[in-house]
């Protein structure tokens, strides 16, 4: 079963080096797990209604976490 996760960061300024998550990863504020897409979204929705998200400080990311490789199709 793939898990979600919803994570809400805080947006840093660009270094012009480009943005490497794996290397640097943004500062998390809160991140909150989820069962279904369906209920990613939903949390993700709500996050997405903070002043600080809407003014473009913070930013909101769902990570599916836990997902089976796909079997290749014979």
């Amino acid at each position: 079963m793939t898990r979600f996760l919803v994570v809400l960061t805080d947006v840093r300024p660009p270094d012009g080096a480009g943005r490497d998550e794996r290397t640097s990863p943004e500062r998390r504020r809160q991140v909150v797990g989820a069962s279904s897409r369906e209920a990613a979204d939903r949390i993700a929705g709500a996050f997405m209604a903070l002043g600080m998200v809407r003014a473009g400080r913070q930013r909101v990311k769902v990570i599916a976490v836990g997902r089976r490789p796909r079997q290749p199709a014979f």
